[in-house]
């Protein structure tokens, strides 16, 4: 294919802006030419990760899994687009470790709550204060901001097109 393969994850709170930057990366990287595939945490939970909840555990095999996938995809060439919360450090160390450190591009999506919160594209939060979701990240589950991310992007402050310049620049594809 001549293009390295890498695994761009995109972490952050629900509501912060994962997909939607992801989204806007893959379309970027098709018009140069690269061949992609994007892995969206919520359509994968209702497909390959239905059967899990989310205890700590679940949320382990969740982000494994996705690993697995990711690394096949990248076996075939293609540049892998992940937009996950995942959650834990440890979660995102794992993937590094078996994605390899060269080839994984961690981005930390940076918004403080109170703005994710007032976005709510999917109403969760709304469900959260109904109490009817627990174990929600970054309410009454924690979220651990990346120790050494590759690229922290502030969705906050910056438009979707700064941000997914700063992407761009940082791959360095």
């Amino acid at each position: 294919m001549g293009q390295k393969p890498y695994l761009v994850w995109f972490t952050g709170l629900s509501g912060s802006g994962k997909s939607t930057l992801a989204n806007h990366l893959e379309v970027a990287l098709h018009q140069q030419g690269f061949k992609t595939y994007l892995l969206d945490g919520d359509i994968l939970r209702t497909g390959l990760n239905q059967d899990l909840g989310f205890s700590p555990q679940d949320r382990v095999e969740n982000i494994r899994r996705v690993g697995e996938v990711a690394r096949l995809m990248m076996e075939a060439g293609l540049i892998v687009i992940a937009a996950f919360i995942s959650p834990m450090e440890k979660e995102r160390e794992m993937l590094r470790k078996y994605i390899g450190s060269d080839a994984f591009f961690e981005i930390h999506v940076n918004c403080p709550l109170e703005k994710c919160q007032a976005r709510d594209p999917k109403g969760l939060y709304k469900k959260v204060r109904a109490g009817l979701i627990k174990n929600f990240t970054g309410i009454d589950a924690p979220y651990e901001i990346p120790a050494h991310p590759a690229l922290t992007v502030n969705t906050e402050q910056e438009t979707i097109a700064t941000s997914l310049e700063k992407v761009l620049i940082s791959l360095k594809l």
